[in-house]
């Protein structure tokens, strides 16, 4: 099988695309692709451990599954494509960061560069029908992004695990709590920012357990202007 993640991930991810559930996964994706508008592109389906190497995982940020309408889902969990209008629950994210850390939301929605310093942005399900959301649950995708948890909560160096809403809390059991830190509370979406979410502080946590660790903490400030909308803007 010739890699199609471009880093350490490979090896740890590999024992699970032989296996026969992984198999039917691809049989049904390419169904899928082929008859459906699915998300995010078939390029970026990967996105998350592309930009984000087993070895330099710090903090991990679980989300369900894809942004399901056109142009959102760039295959990393709550950040969206360039020119993309924000979603309700990024815009709830970004006003706790300003709260936590003070830091001024930026005008875009992609966290690409939180990924690039080692958050790992990894939805449960993988991909997603046009205006379907949860479409492809049940489908394999857990399996898969399960086992990337364990293999993360089994390292040598510790990781920070921000579980955000019950689905993301729910994998707690994949967690080895007595080596791995993690911080959790209720969903940012705006049904459930109001019970826990606002004022949870997970940002300026997450620096403190890293530091704690002798890690570098995470610079959470977004550039102020990324791919498309920079192009936009210029």
């Amino acid at each position: 099988m010739k890699p199609f993640i471009k880093n350490d991930w490979w090896e740890i991810l590999k024992p699970e695309f032989e296996k026969s559930y992984y198999q039917q996964l691809r049989k049904f994706l390419v169904f899928e692709y082929s008859h459906y508008n699915i998300h995010p592109d078939m390029n970026n389906i990967y996105e998350a451990f592309q930009l984000t190497p087993f070895s330099k995982v710090k903090v991990v940020i679980l989300g369900q599954d894809p942004y399901h309408e056109p142009g959102q889902a760039q295959g990393l969990s709550f950040s969206v494509a360039p020119g993309t209008k924000i979603p309700p629950s990024l815009i709830n994210i970004y006003k706790e960061l300003q709260s936590d850390l003070g830091i001024k939301p930026v005008d875009h929605g992609d966290l690409t560069s939180w990924a690039k310093q080692g958050v790992l942005l990894l939805n449960s399900v993988l991909t997603v029908r046009n205006g379907q959301a949860f479409s492809h649950k049940g489908k394999g995708w857990e399996q898969l992004t399960d086992a990337a948890i364990k293999k993360l909560s089994q390292r040598d160096k510790p990781v920070v695990f921000i579980l955000w809403g019950r689905a993301a809390r729910d994998k707690i059991s994949l967690i080895d709590t007595t080596t791995n830190i993690v911080i959790q509370s209720a969903h940012p979406s705006p049904l459930s920012a109001n019970r826990g979410f606002f004022g949870s502080k997970p940002f300026s946590k997450t620096n403190e357990a890293l530091e704690a660790m002798g890690e570098t903490p995470i610079n959470w400030q977004l550039p102020e202007k990324v791919g498309k909308e920079s192009l936009k803007n210029s």
